[in-house]
């Protein structure tokens, strides 16, 4: 087998499918990106992946917020709004 069937078979065997995808760029970006790959030792599309993987696996807002609430709940310990108020005022409509 060729050596990049090869890596793709690996990949799609590891991974299941895989996706490719299209980014257009200008010249210079590009250019600034292939000087900045080669200071660390890898790909334009390895940085583009290493991106978009840390991106997708990053927490949403709503799931960040979700999290905060299950810790602010745990923080809470036999809460009863019958300690606060009076039975009188909870049920008092004139206000």
């Amino acid at each position: 087998m060729a050596k990049g069937l090869l890596k793709n078979y690996r990949l799609q065997h590891i991974c299941g499918t895989v996706k490719n995808i299209t980014v257009t760029l200008d010249d210079e970006t590009y250019r600034r990106a292939r000087i900045r790959a080669a200071e660390l030792e890898t790909s334009v599309s390895a940085l583009v992946k290493r991106y978009l993987v840390d991106l997708a696996g990053s927490e949403s807002e709503f799931e960040r917020l979700e999290k905060l609430e299950r810790s602010l709940r745990d923080r809470v310990v036999a809460f009863s709004a019958s300690d606060r108020l009076p039975r009188d005022e909870i049920h008092d409509r004139r206000r």
